[in-house]
């Protein structure tokens, strides 16, 4: 009778290559390319698409990507075309950094997508791909056993427990952090912290012409604003605050919202005959990071791993980079598992890498330098086009666009040196707002 149980519970577990926890663009990316290298593979996404989720203007460098993946026409037949974005000054006067100019290989585009219907399309395609992605299934516990397989509790909405055994897992549970919470890898950024409030809206007005479907990105005292054009006459905008300026907000939500676009003139008058559709969200913990993305027998990916400040839209093709490249990683590793830590710590440095170029620009972005350093772009030795590459997502293999924001940044600390004074009140200025937490959000990552 004891080994009939045996043999039951032992039934129970479904066992796969790989467990990709979340199904998000960095976990549907990773899955999709592991089935594709031959492996058995076993995706989980605690939610059901289409879910809501902030992050809808893509990087032209995302577009090789959904090539590969075979969902670049599903993609355009949802999105809004995107070939560049301003970064208005002094009301709504602004200046277009066109992708078209950038030094690399990227294409000249990209799409601002609602990503209720790009994360769908993702994981639809994971599924079609020969994945066993599941949708309503959390991931309640992971345990990594001795030989380096993972052991995991999930639970289905139906109240139904699972256990998986696994040769290696990917964390791609987005901000939720599996493993980062687990392991106590999460770390908050000490350079930055932020918080963000947000909502879609109808009636907003667009750019003219070609530049219709471009990213805009407003200042003002305490942070920097969005508007991100998506289909159905629909226009995302949101804050992205200190937490102090946003700690005022104090329940007032949709009025918050609104005052504060009220403090970027050329912001509100776009918005005469606007009306905010659905729900203003609130959310806090912006900016993190793991002290390791990798481990014996598991990789983290996208926000799993770190996310920093949105401002340059950087989000989603970090995570399907990552995504991408961590496929190529765990294949390599279940057949040379001998080199696992040597191979991990290549990955790992280059995903660091790009996190870093994005990083350096987002630190200083409302500066007074970064700010009219941007209003009055100079291309001299091609640093203007340099800069436009790493708005473009192409922060990784170009040797040309590197040595260009190396010496772009040798342009910005000589400028901050010009008026050391204001160059220095801002940086403490920055350093007390990144001590400030904010709390109290009202989306589900808030919510755990």
């Amino acid at each position: 009778m004891e080994n009939t149980t045996d043999s039951r519970a032992l039934a129970d577990i479904v066992s796969c290559d790989v467990l990709v926890v979340g199904g998000g663009p960095a976990g549907s990316t990773t899955a999709t390319l592991l089935k594709r290298r031959g492996l058995s593979v076993l995706q989980l996404e605690k939610d059901h698409h289409p879910r809501f989720h902030i992050g809808e203007s893509l990087l032209p460098a995302n577009m090789p990507i959904l090539e590969e993946l075979g969902v670049l026409e599903e993609v355009r037949g949802i999105g809004v075309r995107k070939l560049g974005a301003d970064f208005p000054e002094k009301g709504d006067n602004y200046y277009t950094y066109r992708f078209a100019r950038a030094l690399g290989k990227t294409p000249p585009y990209a799409f601002q997508v609602k990503r209720e219907d790009y994360d769908q399309i993702l994981f639809r395609n994971a599924q079609r791909s020969g994945v066993d992605a599941r949708e309503g299934v959390k991931v309640d516990k992971v345990e990594i056993q001795a030989d380096r397989s993972t052991l995991a509790h999930a639970t289905a909405a139906s109240g139904e427990k699972l256990t998986i055994r696994a040769r290696y897992l990917v964390d791609a549970s987005g901000r939720d952090t599996l493993l980062g919470s687990a392991l106590k890898l999460k770390v908050k950024n000490q350079k930055h912290q932020s918080a963000a409030i947000f909502a879609h809206f109808k009636g907003v007005t667009r750019r003219p012409g070609d530049e219709a479907g471009n990213i805009s990105i407003y200042r003002f005292d305490y942070g920097w604003c969005w508007f991100i054009p998506l289909s159905d006459g629909l226009m995302s905008i949101g804050c992205v605050c200190f937490p102090e300026y946003l700690k005022q907000r104090r329940g007032r939500t949709g009025e918050f919202l609104l005052e504060t676009l009220k403090l970027m003139p050329g912001a509100v008058e776009r918005m005469a005959d606007a009306e905010i559709v659905g729900e203003v969200r609130v959310t806090g913990n912006y900016s993190y990071t793991s002290s390791a993305m990798t481990g014996p027998g598991f990789v983290m990916v996208g926000d799993a791993f770190a996310f920093v400040d949105p401002v340059f839209s950087s989000g989603v093709y970090l995570a399907m980079h990552s995504g991408k490249h961590a496929a190529a990683l765990v294949d390599d590793i279940l057949r040379n598992p001998q080199r696992e830590a040597a191979l991990q710590r290549e990955f790992e440095k280059r995903i660091r890498r790009g996190v870093r170029v994005f990083s350096w620009f987002i630190y200083r972005f409302n500066s007074p330098v970064m700010r009219s350093l941007f209003a009055s772009p100079r291309n001299v030795l091609k640093v203007e086009q340099g800069v436009i590459s790493m708005l473009a997502g192409d922060v990784f293999d170009s040797g040309p666009v590197m040595r260009r924001l190396h010496l772009f940044k040798a342009i910005y600390a000589a400028t901050g040196l010009a008026n050391l004074r204001r160059w220095w009140s801002d940086l403490r200025e920055r350093r007390r707002q990144s001590a400030t937490q904010f709390t109290g959000g009202n989306t589900p990552v808030d919510k755990v």
